[in-house]
């Protein structure tokens, strides 16, 4: 049984149908690319899935249980985490007040998983005492990452983690997916980059108006001319 499917999904904002019978299956450890054209409804996907916005059709199941309509501020107790692309940090907080705000609805001690933040994340710990709004926004991304990983998600979904950074920076946040990942959590992630997030997906999926286009390995999907032929570029 899949961690997430998502079966026939329907969705968008009010009346506005964006996502039309969307499929979607991603098993517990795997990364999964959302790709597509702009207005393709990725974004959207995330936002449906993390109970953001109207679901009309279809099911969206996490580890056994049916989560459509399911509050975004209810499923942190799911252990699903969600990065926006913009506004994912407390500018005027430090690296380790943002970190300590992701988990705000625990009441354990949390210290062993800062800690772990702090390995996979080892130059925040030397920017914890620093305002995140001095970052740059490779590091601002970096720490929205660690923030989410504070309710040790089982399921971590993440929108356009590489827009608007250098090249350098994008490769470092790909980098760390990759660890995030090897923790042994699943990756649900949307980008524009789309060759360079296949590149490290077990699946990926291509959307185009609102509806499934491809789904493949990030592999076969990269090597599908047709798919590089009308979203790839090449």
């Amino acid at each position: 049984m899949s961690l997430l499917s998502i079966d026939g999904l329907t969705a968008g904002y009010g009346q506005m149908t964006i996502l039309r019978d969307v499929d979607m299956a991603l098993d517990e450890g795997e990364i999964g690319v959302i790709v597509g054209p702009n207005g393709a409804g990725k974004s959207t996907m995330l936002k449906a899935i993390f109970g953001m916005l109207t679901v009309t059709g279809g099911s969206i199941t996490f580890d056994g249980t049916d989560i459509t309509g399911i509050r975004s501020e209810k499923l942190a107790g799911h252990r699903i985490a969600y990065v926006p692309q913009e506004n994912n940090v407390f500018a005027s907080l430090t690296v380790e007040e943002n970190l300590e705000m992701g988990a705000y609805t625990r009441r354990d001690d949390v210290s062993h998983v800062l800690d772990h933040v702090y390995e996979i994340f080892p130059d925040m710990k030397d920017k914890r005492r620093q305002p995140a709004g001095e970052l740059s926004g490779g590091q601002r991304q970096m720490v929205a990452f660690g923030r989410a990983l504070m309710i040790e998600p089982k399921l971590i979904l993440l929108d356009e983690p590489t827009a608007g950074l250098s090249p350098m920076f994008m490769s470092v946040i790909f980098d760390r997916v990759i660890a995030i990942n090897r923790t042994g959590v699943t990756v649900a992630m949307v980008e524009q980059n789309a060759k360079q997030a296949l590149a490290i997906a077990h699946k990926g999926f291509v959307l185009a108006g609102g509806q499934n286009s491809y789904t493949d390995t990030g592999q076969n999907l990269l090597d599908n001319p047709e798919v590089a032929r009308s979203f790839l570029g090449g």
